[in-house]
């Protein structure tokens, strides 16, 4: 039992990190490609910002539902037995 625990408290850990580095990614790559494009055509500067926001919202999302699901394996574990 205190093995499966161990597991479960790794793979948490393991979602939080990999998704908090997947989603650190994610926005340090939209945020330079939005400023790339700003750059070059600053007149589509506004309906750029409203995308970037959008995505970044979508991109922190994914990660959130990660953060969600490891917190479900924390405290409500369906793997063990009671």
């Amino acid at each position: 039992m205190e093995q499966v625990l161990g597991y479960v408290a790794i793979a948490c850990g393991m979602i939080i990190s990999f998704g908090a580095i997947g989603a650190c990614i994610g926005i340090a790559l939209m945020g330079g490609k939005y400023l790339e494009a700003s750059a070059r055509q600053p007149e589509l500067m506004n309906e750029l910002q409203t995308k970037m926001f959008l995505l970044a919202g979508l991109i922190d999302a994914a990660f959130l539902i990660g953060v969600g699901v490891a917190m479900l394996f924390a405290f409500a574990n369906p793997f063990v037995i009671r």
